[in-house]
Protein backbone atom coordinates (compact mmCIF):
# COMPACT_ATOMS: atom_id res chain seq x y z
CA UNK A 1 0.00 0.00 0.00
CA UNK A 2 3.04 2.14 -0.20
CA UNK A 3 1.96 3.16 -3.59
CA UNK A 4 0.98 7.06 -3.68
CA UNK A 5 -2.15 6.37 -6.20
CA UNK A 6 -3.47 3.04 -3.83
CA UNK A 7 -3.35 5.84 -0.68
CA UNK A 8 -5.02 8.17 -2.50
CA UNK A 9 -8.16 6.06 -3.49
CA UNK A 10 -8.45 4.78 -0.26
CA UNK A 11 -9.14 8.69 1.04
CA UNK A 12 -11.46 9.03 -2.00
CA UNK A 13 -13.00 5.96 -0.78
CA UNK A 14 -13.18 7.10 3.03
CA UNK A 15 -15.51 10.07 1.59
CA UNK A 16 -18.59 8.24 1.59
CA UNK A 17 -18.46 7.96 5.11
CA UNK A 18 -18.54 11.65 5.61
CA UNK A 19 -21.48 13.16 7.25
CA UNK A 20 -21.40 16.52 6.06
CA UNK A 21 -25.09 18.02 5.56
CA UNK A 22 -24.10 21.67 6.57
CA UNK A 23 -21.49 22.18 3.54
CA UNK A 24 -21.69 19.68 1.44
CA UNK A 25 -18.11 19.51 1.37
CA UNK A 26 -17.42 15.32 1.58
CA UNK A 27 -13.28 14.95 2.51
CA UNK A 28 -12.13 11.68 3.14
CA UNK A 29 -8.32 10.71 4.38
CA UNK A 30 -6.36 7.55 4.46
CA UNK A 31 -3.19 7.20 6.69
CA UNK A 32 -0.41 4.60 5.89
CA UNK A 33 1.25 3.06 9.37
CA UNK A 34 4.50 1.71 9.90
CA UNK A 35 2.86 -2.02 9.33
CA UNK A 36 1.38 -1.24 6.46
CA UNK A 37 -1.81 -0.44 7.71
CA UNK A 38 -4.54 2.03 6.08
CA UNK A 39 -6.41 3.96 8.15
CA UNK A 40 -9.19 5.75 6.94
CA UNK A 41 -11.95 8.79 8.45
CA UNK A 42 -14.24 10.99 6.73
CA UNK A 43 -15.43 14.51 7.85
CA UNK A 44 -18.11 14.56 10.33
CA UNK A 45 -20.17 17.99 10.71
CA UNK A 46 -22.46 19.09 13.69
CA UNK A 47 -24.82 21.78 13.78
CA UNK A 48 -23.05 23.58 15.78
CA UNK A 49 -19.76 23.95 13.79
CA UNK A 50 -17.38 24.36 15.55
CA UNK A 51 -17.67 20.53 17.04
CA UNK A 52 -17.38 19.63 13.41
CA UNK A 53 -14.33 17.38 12.78
CA UNK A 54 -12.19 16.89 9.84
CA UNK A 55 -11.42 13.47 7.85
CA UNK A 56 -7.72 13.64 8.48
CA UNK A 57 -7.68 13.88 12.13
CA UNK A 58 -10.84 11.46 12.44
CA UNK A 59 -7.87 8.91 10.61
CA UNK A 60 -5.12 9.43 13.56
CA UNK A 61 -7.52 9.17 16.54
CA UNK A 62 -9.13 6.52 15.51
CA UNK A 63 -5.49 5.06 14.84
CA UNK A 64 -3.71 6.38 17.85
CA UNK A 65 -7.20 4.94 20.30
CA UNK A 66 -6.09 1.72 18.54
CA UNK A 67 -2.69 2.09 19.72
CA UNK A 68 -0.98 3.24 16.73
CA UNK A 69 1.12 6.53 16.84
CA UNK A 70 3.74 6.07 14.04
CA UNK A 71 2.84 6.91 10.32
CA UNK A 72 4.61 6.81 7.36
CA UNK A 73 1.99 8.58 4.56
CA UNK A 74 -1.44 10.68 4.61
CA UNK A 75 -3.80 11.53 1.52
CA UNK A 76 -6.54 13.51 1.25
CA UNK A 77 -9.80 13.57 -0.87
CA UNK A 78 -12.55 16.30 -1.27
CA UNK A 79 -15.31 16.43 -3.54
CA UNK A 80 -13.77 15.82 -7.05
CA UNK A 81 -12.19 18.49 -9.16
CA UNK A 82 -11.74 19.88 -6.06
CA UNK A 83 -8.04 20.75 -4.73
CA UNK A 84 -7.96 19.81 -0.51
CA UNK A 85 -4.99 20.03 1.34
CA UNK A 86 -5.19 19.55 4.90
CA UNK A 87 -6.58 22.63 7.29
CA UNK A 88 -4.20 24.25 9.39
CA UNK A 89 -5.37 22.49 12.61
CA UNK A 90 -5.10 18.77 10.35
CA UNK A 91 -1.38 19.81 9.79
CA UNK A 92 -1.04 20.96 12.95
CA UNK A 93 -1.97 17.14 14.56
CA UNK A 94 -0.02 15.78 11.28
CA UNK A 95 3.01 17.06 12.72
CA UNK A 96 2.89 15.75 15.93
CA UNK A 97 3.08 12.19 14.78
CA UNK A 98 5.31 12.82 11.42
CA UNK A 99 6.77 16.30 10.56
CA UNK A 100 8.45 14.60 7.39
CA UNK A 101 5.65 12.53 6.53
CA UNK A 102 4.49 12.94 2.74
CA UNK A 103 0.96 14.26 2.01
CA UNK A 104 -0.64 13.38 -1.17
CA UNK A 105 -3.92 14.39 -2.77
CA UNK A 106 -4.86 15.74 -6.51
CA UNK A 107 -4.74 19.03 -8.10
CA UNK A 108 -6.25 19.50 -11.37
CA UNK A 109 -5.91 15.33 -12.08
CA UNK A 110 -2.78 15.42 -10.81
CA UNK A 111 -1.59 13.55 -8.01
CA UNK A 112 0.51 16.06 -5.55
CA UNK A 113 3.48 15.04 -3.14
CA UNK A 114 4.59 17.34 -0.72
CA UNK A 115 5.27 16.90 3.27
CA UNK A 116 3.54 17.87 6.52
CA UNK A 117 6.39 20.36 7.39
CA UNK A 118 6.38 21.95 4.33
CA UNK A 119 2.20 22.49 4.49
CA UNK A 120 2.88 24.32 8.25
CA UNK A 121 6.36 25.34 7.91
CA UNK A 122 8.17 26.93 11.14
CA UNK A 123 5.49 24.42 13.40
CA UNK A 124 5.45 24.16 17.37
CA UNK A 125 5.45 20.24 18.32
CA UNK A 126 6.59 17.96 20.99
CA UNK A 127 10.85 19.57 20.68
CA UNK A 128 9.39 23.11 21.59
CA UNK A 129 7.86 21.76 24.69
CA UNK A 130 10.81 19.28 25.44
CA UNK A 131 13.41 22.43 24.95
CA UNK A 132 11.30 24.60 27.81
CA UNK A 133 11.65 21.55 30.13
CA UNK A 134 15.32 22.12 29.99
Amino acid sequence: MSDPATLLAAAQSARAGSYSPYSQFAVGAALLDEDGRVWTGANVENASYGLSMCAERTAIFHAVASGVKRFVACAVAGPPGVTTTPCGACRQVLNEFGPRMPVYYEDAGRLVTTSVDALLPGAFGPAQLDEARR
